[in-house]
């Protein structure tokens, strides 16, 4: 590859790492505020701090899942291909998030 190519290549993503890891964290803390605002109360012996372990843990596993979509994105796949590969596999990083982070706190 010549450098007059390499000049004339599209970069894939413009969006940085950490912009995706704060969409992907900001994502995950509003659909878990969903369920823990939404719920009544906890596991007795969790007390009223309940919530804390799961807005701290979901969002931080949401940001992995931000990670993950800026990955697959380099990749240099197809533009269809990586969209569908970035959602699917960000929506099953959030749906562990979410099962991890209300695992023992609302649910056995």
């Amino acid at each position: 590859m010549s450098l007059s190519e390499n000049l004339h290549q599209t970069p894939r993503s413009t969006t940085s790492l950490a912009i995706r890891m704060l969409i992907g964290g900001g994502i995950a803390l509003a659909v878990i505020a969903v369920f823990v605002f939404g719920a009544g109360e906890g596991k007795p012996e969790w007390g009223n701090y309940w919530m804390v372990k799961p807005l701290l843990l979901t969002p931080l596993i949401g940001a992995f899942g931000g990670a993950y979509t800026y990955i697959i994105n380099r990749f240099g796949l197809n533009r269809a291909l990586t969209f569908v590969l970035s959602i699917i596999g960000f929506f099953m990083i959030l749906w562990v998030g979410i099962v991890l982070g209300l695992n023992g706190t609302m649910w056995d």
